[in-house]
This record gives C-alpha cells, sequence and structure tokens, in this order.
C-alpha cells in the first residue's frame, strides 16, 4: 500500500499563547514543494486570530473530497471512450453535530457540471452511473464518516 505525508508548520512568533492571543496561521508542506497557507475557519476562530484568505482544514476536507470523485470520474469516462471537455464542482460542506453528539463535517455535497464532446455523448443516466462508480472508488469517501451526496443537473453537450 501506499503511505502519504505532509509537513504542517505553525510557529508562536513572540504571540501570548497562554492568553489565548496567537495566530491560527500554518502552512501546509506537500511533496513536490507545494505550500499551501493555511488556518482556522474565520467562522470558528475570529479573526484576527485567522486568516481569511488562508486555506481551512474544513475547506480542504471538502476540496479533497471533491477532488478524488472527479479524479476516478476521469479515470472511469476515459476507460468508457467518453470525451470529457470539463468537470467543474461547487461542492459544500455543513458542519453539524453528528449522531455521537460531536461536531463534524455531517456532509458534502457534489455538484458537478460535465461537458462532453465527440460522436459518442453519454446520457444523463449514464452520466449518473459514472458518478456512482467515482464514488463507490474513492479513497477518500471511503475514509470518511461523512455522507457524501451528489447533485447532477442537466448535463451540457460541447
Amino acid at each position: 500500500m501506499s503511505d502519504f505525508q505532509a509537513t504542517v508548520k505553525w510557529s508562536r512568533d513572540g504571540q501570548d499563547f497562554l492568553a489565548n492571543k496567537y495566530s491560527r496561521a500554518h502552512s501546509w508542506h506537500f511533496d513536490g514543494g507545494t505550500v499551501i497557507d493555511a488556518s482556522a475557519s474565520p467562522d470558528i476562530v475570529p479573526l484576527p486570530w485567522s486568516a481569511a484568505e488562508n486555506v481551512d482544514p474544513e475547506e480542504a476536507f471538502v476540496a479533497s473530497l471533491s477532488s478524488c470523485h472527479m479524479l476516478f470520474f476521469l479515470a472511469i469516462a476515459a476507460g468508457k471512450k467518453l470525451q470529457l471537455e470539463s468537470y467543474v464542482d461547487n461542492a459544500t460542506g455543513s458542519m453539524a453535530t453528528n449522531s455521537e453528539n460531536k461536531m463534524a463535517i455531517t456532509e458534502v455535497i457534489l455538484r458537478p457540471v460535465t461537458e462532453f464532446s465527440g460522436s459518442v455523448l453519454p446520457t444523463e443516466e449514464e452520466i449518473a452511473k459514472l458518478h456512482h462508480l467515482a464514488h463507490e472508488q474513492c479513497f477518500i469517501a471511503n475514509s470518511v464518516k461523512t455522507h457524501v451526496k451528489i447533485e447532477l443537473d442537466a448535463v451540457p453537450a460541447v
């Protein structure tokens, strides 16, 4: 099996940690050199202790589910020789109290819009099946308790 690694870095930088007056800004470092500026969500930790322009873990969680689903969708569509031109997902996640009475991202809604071209265009039913297969194979969706819902609209063709 594969192992995945990320390094998370934070520093107090002289702020009053014990008085809870410290920045939540930190960075995520990934293989290949990518660095993402991260912070607590301003919805959870108010400004100025969070950094609104940074990615927060909750957003990253939603993006991770969406990205994983998309990558499997792309692979399945390519395997079926369906020419995919674009894929856009305006995914959202909802925080609520879960069945264990803990705060959690209890639901993520994926709203993928796909564009196909070529001589063979999939039907809405076939696209729904591709999304079902992608969801079944998505490593991230298979790793979490969060309910992942897929909402499909009419499928534009090129």
